[in-house]
């Protein structure tokens, strides 16, 4: 799996979510933006899976708070105020987010929550620049919120298996494989 991963990070093509601009405008473009792009995909999962590493309260707090700071983020971007780095945060997102469940990092509810809202807000600016001009921002917000916490409840539902014989290795691994494909997003970023 982690070798599958990373893979998929080093291709010669990857599928950048926030990369093009103008791909339709209401809800189902909001919906398919987060899950159209590989680096979206896994840090909102590692979200979902360190939220489940850390347990209760974590485990919705971290998935609550990363949506409601990512729509201050994309109402930024909508807004035109510039934030330095964006495509760097977010391949540093999979990459730090996949560590923390790599290494079952057991940080304080007050601090995950900052590490998650700060990744938020790159990626709730990338997805708000990319609104179309004529599109209506309220029901494409509305939809990537909906679909990042979708992608939320998968890394809770795979966090989950840490309950089960082997589940823990399985998590961890794919905390690996997030941080190998954050890491790919970051090469990239850095070019």
């Amino acid at each position: 799996m982690v070798a599958f991963m990373a893979a998929l990070a080093f291709v010669a093509a990857p599928a950048w979510a926030h990369g093009e601009t103008g791909h339709g405008a209401g809800f189902l473009a909001g919906l398919l933006h987060p899950i159209s792009g590989l680096d979206h995909v896994v840090a909102m999962v590692a979200v979902g899976l360190w939220g489940a590493v850390l347990g209760p309260p974590a485990l919705w707090l971290l998935p609550v708070a990363f949506p409601i700071v990512m729509a201050l983020g994309g109402c930024l971007g909508l807004l035109g105020v510039a934030i330095p780095g964006v495509e760097i945060g977010i391949a540093l997102s999979g990459m730090v987010l996949g560590l923390l469940v790599l290494f079952e990092i057991r940080a304080p509810l007050a601090l995950a929550a900052a590490i998650v809202s700060a990744f938020a807000l790159f990626h709730g600016h990338a997805h708000g620049t990319e609104l179309p001009a004529n599109g209506n921002p309220f029901l494409y917000s509305l939809a990537f919120v909906i679909a990042t916490g979708l992608l939320h409840l998968l890394g809770i539902l795979l966090g989950e298996t840490r309950r089960w014989p082997g589940g823990r290795r399985f998590v961890q691994a794919a905390g690996g494989g997030v941080a190998l494909v954050g890491l790919g997003f970051l090469l990239r970023a850095l070019r």
